[in-house]
């Protein structure tokens, strides 16, 4: 398994920039992330998901804010997967083009 991404020299947030920039280019893909969000004192890891379609990031398992300047993940979050799909989704009927793959796969744009 592919160590949880951010690296110590990258952020969660210039990560997710990156691939909602990418993702302009592609509206018809659309990258789901997996991973864990950071801990409360006294609590564990949450799971989280999520999608990356237009250059917009949506968690499907947390709120976020409503300010698309801000990101959608706190930083402390641990991205351990993703996975390409094609775009737009239509429940029930998801197509997956590529993954699971660690994240960085898909900060190439010829990976989308």
């Amino acid at each position: 398994m592919a160590p949880p991404f951010p690296s110590a020299d990258t952020t969660v947030a210039s990560l997710l920039a990156r691939l909602e920039e990418l993702s302009r280019a592609r509206p018809d893909r659309v990258l789901r992330l997996t991973g864990t969000l950071p801990a409360e004192q006294g609590e564990e890891r949450e799971a989280f998901e999520l999608l990356i379609f237009r250059g917009f990031s949506s968690s499907t398992t947390h709120p976020t804010a409503f300010d698309p300047d801000r990101p959608a993940l706190p930083e402390g979050s641990a991205i351990t997967g993703a996975e390409l799909l094609e775009g737009p989704l239509r429940p029930g009927a998801e197509i997956l083009l590529a993954g699971p793959s660690p994240v960085d796969a898909f900060l190439d744009s010829a990976a989308w």
